[in-house]
């Protein structure tokens, strides 16, 4: 599943082609893709007004019409880019919307991602956490907000209604960095290692974000970004090999049902 670094990159990649235009026509391969609105709903709120924004906020594409908002969420297999052909022929093309000359296409193999339709943004706000790599990420908002928990680190930082876009990579990524066990409890982490996470949470995400994300190119179609923070990753997906820091065997084992890697001489609850 794609990660705030690749939903960022997905963002930019489509926001560039669809800045100031409108979309004119919708075409639906898979019903369940639109998820709370209906083809009527298109007609009525989405058809022929200007496409005023596009950012992300948490794992969604805000697509903002000021006022109205579309909101894409990837889940596991959504691509999202653009294509001067709707690909309707194409087996695993759920929608596609035309936009000028082009086409928006939606293309999902297991079926998970989907458009949503709101007024604004309090619906998506109420139920997502902080932004890590906004200002109210702050260093007092974190040593505040652990200290109220008493939960397993990892599960903690996978929960979006706490701080939002972090998924496995990442987390594996920033405890490592902050070299804080996977199962340690978040009220009882060291104050110092608690801001550590939060450095390597910033500086994690930011660097993914730089080389455009780490599997971007499961999730788009648009080659001017390359995803190649894999080759930066210290901990995730190198289990067996040596710690960059200490030598020690990269472990994986299972936290939250997720599969988890940590260093056992580094990373000690």
């Amino acid at each position: 599943m794609p990660e705030l670094p690749e939903v960022e990159t997905v963002t930019q990649s489509v926001k560039k082609h669809i800045m100031g235009k409108c979309f004119s026509s919708l075409d639906v391969n898979w019903k369940k893709v639109l998820d709370n609105f209906t083809f009527y709903d298109f007609q009525t709120s989405v058809k022929g007004r200007v496409v005023k924004n596009v950012y992300r906020r948490a794992k969604y594409i805000i697509i903002d019409f000021e006022p109205g908002i579309l909101a894409i969420h990837l889940r596991m297999t959504g691509k999202l880019y653009l294509s001067q052909r709707s690909n309707l022929e194409k087996k695993h093309v759920s929608l596609c919307m035309k936009i000028d000359d082009n086409f928006l296409i939606f293309e999902d193999v297991r079926k998970f991602g989907r458009f949503y339709l709101y007024k604004d943004m309090n619906i998506l706000n109420k139920k997502l956490g902080v932004e890590p790599l906004d200002e109210g990420f702050s260093e007092k908002w974190i040593l505040k907000n652990m200290k109220s928990k008493k939960r397993q680190i990892k599960s903690l930082l996978l929960d979006q209604s706490f701080v939002c876009g972090i998924g496995n990579i990442y987390a594996d990524e920033a405890l490592w960095y902050a070299e804080i066990h996977p199962l340690s409890i978040s009220n009882q982490i060291p104050k110092r290692k608690v801001l550590k996470l939060r450095e390597g949470i910033i500086k994690v995400l930011s660097k993914s974000i730089e080389h455009g994300g780490t599997t971007i190119r499961d999730y788009t179609y648009d080659f001017s970004y390359v995803g190649n923070y894999a080759l930066e990753l210290n901990v995730f997906g190198k289990q067996g090999l040596p710690c960059v820091r200490c030598k020690a065997r990269i472990i994986k084992t299972k936290v939250a049902q997720r599969g988890t890697h940590y260093c056992p001489k580094c990373q000690k609850v």
